[in-house]
């Protein structure tokens, strides 16, 4: 007989200050994250849509925010991103289109709808004080069996899903 063992889902949040170091710390943290959890092959998709998220944090609110990362199963994490500022961008209000070939900004949000395999947000109100803001959310999964190198499959890009 073989015994299976069952791992319960998990969530980490990391409180982030205003520090332009935070971003770095936000994706060191992420790739243990994923190393202690067996989820590896998540890692280059899952720290660039962190990276991204936590970034847009850093450069838009005035606050301290913070970056959850929640086990969704079967291979999949959700990473989600609060801040104080309560303008959701537009990826997450409508599908985003290219950025102009020389545009200076949107390349950043662009590239997560790309990569993510869903997303949303989600306006935060009400509360003390100070805990207002949004909360920006992304999945990813990694590539299913029988999917060749250099092939994308469904969880490693968007399906257009808000």
């Amino acid at each position: 007989m073989v015994s299976a063992t069952v791992s319960p889902p998990w969530t980490y949040t990391l409180q982030l200050p205003q520090d332009p170091r935070a971003p770095g710390v936000a994706r060191a943290t992420l790739r243990t994250i994923l190393r202690v959890h067996g989820m590896r092959e998540l890692t280059e998709t899952a720290e660039l849509l962190a990276s991204e998220l936590v970034t847009n944090a850093y450069l838009h609110s005035s606050g301290a925010y913070s970056l959850r990362l929640r086990d969704a199963g079967r291979s999949r994490i959700r990473l989600s991103v609060w801040d104080t500022n309560p303008h959701i961008p537009a990826p997450f209000q409508w599908t985003a289109e290219a950025p102009a070939e020389l545009a200076e900004r949107g390349r950043g949000l662009y590239l997560v709808t790309l990569y993510a395999e869903s997303w949303g947000a989600f306006p935060m109100r009400g509360g003390l004080p100070g805990q207002g803001g949004k909360l920006l959310w992304v999945e990813c999964a990694a590539k299913g069996e029988g999917e060749g190198e250099g092939e994308r499959g469904p969880g490693d890009r968007c399906t257009g899903r808000a």
